[in-house]
């Protein structure tokens, strides 16, 4: 039960990330993402099977120290977009910023409840883990490699003259990602930033390995 609960926040974040694409898009003039049905919170319209159900569901059951997992990317034009400087730029961050949002809001529901006696283990669970996913995403999906959306972020402040570093970057990406994620996870960076961002949300950090204890 716990596993599907985790799953299902997963899924969810996730769809909620990808649909912001599809809305920032469309508000810069591109329909792309609407016209494919994609702008619902429906999940089975966003689900990949291999990175929304059975990588994700294979993590969990084998207790993984990371959890990791994708929909379908949103598609959209950046030729209709109104601001064709900075357009692909807000689409991109329109995911990580929705995803630290929802951080922040169940972040200061925990915060602001506290002790948390006054609530069941259930709610505190639930919360803690839509937290922690949501900062994951956020802060994995700004990574400035392709095809997350900090790559994105970075090509937008890349002056033209340097376009073949972009077309390198996306030609190796699969190198370059698996490279990224093999030196995050040997440094534990990426943890030490999830770990400090969400005691800079909830308060009191120490609530994450308890919860992560009750659960595995």
């Amino acid at each position: 039960m716990e596993i599907i609960f985790l799953i299902a926040i997963l899924i969810m974040s996730v769809v909620i990330h990808e649909v912001a694409h599809g809305y920032v898009a469309l508000m810069q003039g591109d329909p792309t993402a609407k016209y494919q049905g994609r702008l619902t919170l429906n999940p089975i319209v966003h689900l990949d099977m291999v990175g929304s159900v059975l990588l994700p569901g294979l993590l969990l059951l084998t207790s993984s120290p990371f959890l990791i997992g994708w929909a379908k990317p949103v598609p959209y034009n950046p030729y209709n977009f109104r601001d064709q400087r900075w357009g692909e730029l807000w689409v991109a961050i329109a995911g990580p910023v929705t995803n630290i949002s929802i951080a922040i809001v169940f972040g200061l529901f925990l915060r602001f409840t506290l002790p948390l006696d006054t609530l069941s283990p259930a709610v505190v669970q639930i919360s803690v883990m839509i937290v922690l996913i949501n900062i994951v995403l956020a802060l994995f999906n700004m990574i400035p490699v392709p095809p997350l959306d900090g790559s994105k972020v970075l090509f937008a402040f890349l002056p033209a003259r340097y376009y073949g570093i972009r077309r390198f970057m996306e030609q190796y990406s699969f190198i370059l990602i698996i490279a990224v994620i093999f030196i995050l996870f040997s440094t534990n960076i990426l943890g030490y930033a999830i770990f400090t961002v969400f005691g800079m949300l909830v308060g009191d950090p120490q609530i994450l390995f308890q919860t992560l204890n009750a659960l595995f």
